[in-house]
């Protein structure tokens, strides 16, 4: 892991920040060779899980794929489903204190995604569930094909912005952002090949 250390402070790129701050880009933030290593392994080695969405009624699967990691105590509850955590793989905790070093805050699990082509999205939302405080601070790593992230203003009409998530990028979302803003990842017409997201969350216990 220390190879990894040693080559974030060397390379570390710029951040862009959008939203007064509550939202912040860093297009190159892990090590290349890092960001190559941890999406072919977790492809892999996450045994990956199709969940759902109870709507009317109906069980409609998400259109992706999802893990739960994280330390003992950590379940995590959203759209009828709680994710018990699984134990933390050795590539997502060298990710995690990659992030931890850069920011003030630290973080107890994490929801892995799995975006196997540009049809697997997600839909409008805000990360606003009781159990993650009232100002969280989440931090968003992607590999893998770059897709958009997109957000519009929650109570009041107004244009979605859009921004693109390149392979080893991390995006930071904090302070009043999950109050103010929906964010989501929009299926593409274009193919895309796969795409693994890391959301590193702190469950209030």
């Amino acid at each position: 892991m220390q190879a990894y250390i040693d080559e974030w402070f060397q390379t570390s790129a710029p951040s862009i920040q959008l939203e007064e701050n509550m939202l912040v880009l860093y297009p190159s933030f892990l090590p290349s060779n890092l960001a190559d290593h941890a999406l072919n392994t977790l492809i892999t080695d996450i045994p990956w899980q199709q969940h759902s969405l109870k709507i009317y009624g109906r069980r409609i699967p998400f259109p992706r794929l999802m893990y739960w990691m994280g330390q003992p105590g950590t379940a995590y509850r959203f759209s009828g489903n709680e994710f018990q955590p699984h134990p933390w793989h050795p590539v997502v905790l060298t990710i995690k204190s990659l992030i931890e070093q850069n920011l003030p805050a630290s973080f107890n699990s994490v929801l892995l995604n799995l975006y196997r082509h540009g049809r697997d999205s997600m839909s409008w939302h805000a990360d606003d569930e009781t159990c993650l405080g009232p100002t969280p601070t989440i931090a968003s790593i992607s590999l893998g094909s770059t897709r958009h992230f997109a957000w519009k203003p929650k109570f009041v009409k107004g244009p979605s912005r859009r921004i693109p998530l390149p392979h080893g990028s991390l995006l930071i979302m904090k302070g009043q952002f999950q109050h103010h803003y929906l964010h989501a990842l929009p299926k593409t017409s274009p193919p895309k090949g796969c795409r693994i997201n890391l959301t590193f969350r702190n469950i209030v216990q």
